[in-house]
């Protein structure tokens, strides 16, 4: 189980970047002012291409499924978000503009590349395989047609891949008896990220402060704010148990492909990342957990 659980974060490691590509590059940001949301800053367009997979819904839907925003946040830019722009034109922009954006990032010759559609095709079988049951984002992004370009339809499959370990890791938080607000004290409180970037999520300090104190009377923080022996545990075991609601596309994909797959998303996990698009810490704590 161990070793399949290090696999599995290796896959989450290497395609999140290539998913998240979407919230950052000119691009898309280029897209998201055409259809008409403001850019000065990422949220507008960071709320409307995420949930427009779901459809229309309401901020309460979008709250609920994206968890780790504050209701406050979230209605600010929902439901409004749609008498901007429908969502299948938000879901035609995002794949144009993630289309070129991987164009940029990695070069015409990679994106037309034997390897780039070969990667494409082994993370749609992951991808095709994860059981969406219970997962709303996974669902909803799964129901969605397959681009025909390898390169956009390897994005697709990432971001089927990472919205399937996302449901799963709310699933586990839950079962945890962590809420929304808890779940990020309780992640800063290991070392995850500055809790400055957790601030991204729109909690008051009033909120987050009231998190702190409920989770030090079930003795998870220490005075200071950090995590106790017991905190910490807490959030291994939901790490764990996100791991393993993770495993399943890779169990069917098998030992070798999966291992295939790696070897070929590693050049475009380094070009993603060596473009300085994605900011060198987020709320996920890739690589510090």
């Amino acid at each position: 189980m161990a070793d399949e659980n290090a696999r599995t974060r290796q896959m989450w490691h290497l395609l999140e970047p290539l998913h998240a590509v979407l919230y950052y590059a000119p691009e898309v940001v280029a897209e998201a002012r055409a259809l008409g949301y403001g850019t000065s800053e990422r949220w507008p367009g960071y709320f409307a291409w995420r949930a427009a997979p779901l459809g229309a819904p309401g901020a309460a839907e979008v709250t609920a499924a994206f968890h780790s925003f504050s209701p406050r946040m979230v209605a600010e830019h929902v439901p409004v978000a749609w008498e901007v722009a429908a969502p299948d034109k938000l879901l035609e922009a995002r794949v144009r503009g993630v289309g070129e954006a991987y164009r940029t990032v990695l070069g015409s010759e990679t994106v037309t590349g034997p390897a780039l559609a070969e990667a494409a095709a082994l993370a749609r079988r992951a991808a095709e395989a994860a059981d969406t049951g219970g997962r709303p984002l996974a669902a909803a992004n799964a129901a969605l047609p397959w681009p025909e370009e390898p390169h956009r339809a390897l994005w697709h499959a990432a971001t089927v891949l990472r919205e399937h370990r996302g449901d799963g890791h709310v699933s586990a938080l839950v079962d945890a008896g962590l809420d929304p607000v808890e779940s990020l004290v309780s992640f800063a409180a290991i070392g995850a990220a500055p809790v400055e970037v957790f601030s991204s999520r729109g909690w008051s300090d009033g909120a987050w402060a009231a998190a702190r104190d409920r989770l030090a009377v079930r003795g998870l923080l220490e005075a200071d704010g950090t995590a106790t022996e017991a905190g910490r545990a807490l959030r291994a075991r939901v790490e764990r148990r996100t791991d393993e609601l993770a495993a399943a596309p890779w169990r069917a994909l098998g030992e070798s492909d999966t291992a295939r797959l790696a070897e070929l998303l590693g050049p475009l996990w380094v070009a993603v990342l060596g473009s300085g698009l994605l900011p060198r810490e987020t709320t996920l704590g890739i690589g510090r957990v």
